[in-house]
């Protein structure tokens, strides 16, 4: 496996989402802080709930590299979103019942669709960055 493309498309593909879900509150979506709300979690400094996001976000670049990427016969944005659903699957199958929100973020109330949309739509676009960055470059026997 290629570490620096883990940590590569790992890092683009985390501060892809994590963008997406900074705008979210101007899309009209409930705000997603993760960073913010992993520190609330774990009883840690915000900055360090942060770190721990962009620090899963490259983890699971590593296991996209490692365990999917060259599994699937699709075009690198369609395995990528792909792999996206299994983070958004255990986000909300693990992570947010452990957070206190429970499964599919059911404690959300009224909120709920707009959370689960909107952590659907951060996982994709994670998914679709990484699919996209993760592809290693085949050289040729004319390139050499």
């Amino acid at each position: 496996m290629n570490t620096q493309l883990a940590m590569k498309s790992g890092l683009l593909a985390t501060a892809a989402m994590t963008a997406l879900m900074l705008m979210a509150p101007m899309m009209g979506m409930p705000e997603m802080p993760i960073g913010k709300m992993l520190a609330d979690f774990m009883n840690i400094p915000v900055a360090l709930g942060w770190a721990m996001h962009v620090m899963i976000g490259v983890g699971l670049a590593v296991g996209y590299l490692l365990f999917f990427r060259n599994k699937i016969s699709a075009a690198p944005a369609v395995k990528g979103m792909l792999f996206g659903i299994i983070p958004f699957l255990m986000a909300q199958l693990v992570v947010m019942p452990m957070m206190g929100m429970g499964v599919f973020t059911s404690a959300a109330g009224p909120m709920q669709m707009k959370m689960i949309m909107g952590s659907l739509m951060g996982h994709l676009v994670y998914g679709l960055v990484l699919g996209l960055t993760a592809e290693e470059k085949k050289i040729t026997a004319m390139e050499s």
